[in-house]
């Protein structure tokens, strides 16, 4: 009777961390893995984005796992603003606009798909792309 409870709740919460939405932050702290696979990091300059993990740039271009939470850093922007606005479909929350080094933004992907973002504030010029697998 007990190894049965066990197993029910084992697989109740097998179910419940399967079903997480995406998520995001701003602020400060880094962020890691969601636990599918390697993290994402793109840093948010003056007028660009750039793949922490390939250099890829305006497009920044990253893949990740399915569960995997990508961090967006603001890095050397000084007074200038930017934001992450996600682009088409499939799409994701946006981040807010943001001034000041230091602010991250966070994603947790949980469906496969190549997700289109840029800055709100400079369009085009700053853009990326996030390939789920």
């Amino acid at each position: 009777m007990r190894i049965g409870t066990a197993v029910i709740g084992l697989l109740a919460l097998a179910a419940l961390a399967g079903c997480t939405s995406p998520t995001y932050g701003g602020g400060g702290g880094g962020g890691g893995g969601g636990g599918g696979g390697p993290s994402g990091e793109i840093v948010v300059g003056n007028i660009l984005f750039k793949s922490a993990h390939n250099g890829s740039q305006n497009p920044a271009i990253d893949t990740v796992a399915v569960g995997s939470t990508v961090t967006w850093t603001w890095t050397s922007t000084g007074a200038v603003s930017h934001s992450v606005r996600s682009q088409g479909a499939p799409s994701f929350p946006s981040s807010p606009i943001e001034t000041g080094d230091g602010k991250t933004y966070l994603v947790t992907f949980t469906t496969p798909g190549s997700y289109s973002y840029d800055c709100a504030v400079h369009g085009a010029a700053m853009s990326g792309t996030i390939v789920v697998r």
